[in-house]
């Protein structure tokens, strides 16, 4: 009976040093911890499916923190149900969440619905933040490089000039310079 552990970072900027520093402190033996960073999105985790695969009936797979497993209740719940039709337990170092007691499987399912609760909620400040600072006025993106003043100069210059020629008198590309000639119109 094993402890296999898998940690996970999102980007590559981001340290696996906590998450293996646990793992490690966990008792789980340094060849026993499978690493990537990839988004947890990413259905195509390969160090994910190696572990998984690595898993024999009476181990225990360890994370961190569940969200370090999965990202959604669904995806997380599917991957415990594998874990359990292999005979595999898994134990969340920092909720305290061990699935081989009855406790430790509930907790982990009322867990898994509140943080995807959570994103659901996030998701909807982000879009009301977003609605609001639109109606506030707030452009998003970049900065349109044909202003009002730009427009009125490209149509009086259109009158001596070629599109190539206002093109690169303004730093603007063809496309921008056919569009400000179309407001102009």
């Amino acid at each position: 009976m094993a402890e296999l552990a898998y940690i996970r970072v999102s980007s590559v900027g981001q340290s696996l040093d906590v998450q293996r520093d646990k793992a490690l402190a966990a008792g789980v033996e340094q060849k026993n911890i499978f690493e990537e960073k990839r988004s947890g999105l990413d259905t195509g985790r390969p160090e994910l499916k190696a572990c998984l695969r690595a898993l024999r009936r009476g181990d225990t797979l360890v994370i961190t923190r569940i969200d370090r497993l999965a990202r959604s209740a669904v995806d997380l719940l599917s991957i415990v149900r594998e874990l359990e039709k292999g005979g595999v337990a898994l134990k969340v170092l920092d909720q305290s969440i061990d699935t081989s007691t009855a406790a430790g499987k509930a907790l982990l399912q009322m867990l898994a619905v509140f943080a995807e609760f959570e994103t659901a909620i996030r998701s909807e400040r982000q879009a009301d933040g977003i609605a609001k600072a639109k109606a506030d006025g707030t452009r998003f993106g970049r900065p349109a490089k044909a202003t009002p003043d730009k427009i009125g100069e490209i149509r009086a210059m259109r009158e001596t000039m070629t599109v190539p020629q206002i093109m690169k008198a303004t730093g603007l590309s063809k496309a921008s310079v056919y569009r400000a000639l179309e407001r102009a119109a």
